[in-house]
């Protein structure tokens, strides 16, 4: 009894594990032929490489956007601060097939976490005015970097002021 009941659990096993391996093989051909086809379907790109400095405002090699900066521990957009950001607004406008991406930045006081909130703060609060502005949302992402990308490396206010900012980063559409 014992070997009827082996051979027919082998014969059965035999059967599930062929219709596995049938059934995967089919399915794979399947994916092959999707993905064929949607790689014929897909959209062209474009190739044209980016003249921009990927270090946005902050290298200073693109003209007509300007990095904005803050106050110690604020988000809050001054006169001066604002008038800049207009003026890139007014470049955005000109440029319709650029989105930007507003990094915020921090001094080096404060906790790692602190700092990444703040930055995303100062982020927010320029985005939202560029939008106040007429600049579509979609075309603007937010990034904080908190302390970790600094431009002046020393401990002092003339340093601390230049690291508390915004810069704005052009990304193809």
């Amino acid at each position: 009894m014992f070997n009827q009941y082996t051979k027919k659990f082998v014969q059965v096993s035999c059967a599930i594990t062929l219709a596995f391996a049938l059934g995967a093989c089919s399915s794979k051909k399947k994916t092959e032929e999707t993905t064929t086809e949607q790689v014929q379907q897909a959209p062209q790109i474009d190739n044209t490489a980016m003249s921009f400095d990927a270090a946005g405002s902050d290298s200073g090699n693109i003209s007509g956007l300007q990095t904005v900066n803050f106050d110690y521990d604020k988000a809050t957009l001054s006169a001066e601060t604002k008038k800049k950001i207009a003026g890139n607004v007014d470049w955005m406008k000109s440029k319709a097939n650029v989105n930007i991406q507003i990094e915020g930045h921090c001094d080096a006081r404060g906790s790692i976490e602190y700092n990444l909130s703040l930055g995303e703060r100062r982020a927010r609060s320029v985005k939202d005015y560029m939008v106040s502005l007429g600049i579509p949302a979609a075309r603007l992402s937010i990034i904080s970097y908190g302390k970790e990308k600094p431009l002046a490396k020393g401990d002092d206010e003339a340093s601390y002021s230049k690291n508390r900012r915004a810069n704005f980063v052009p990304l193809a559409q």
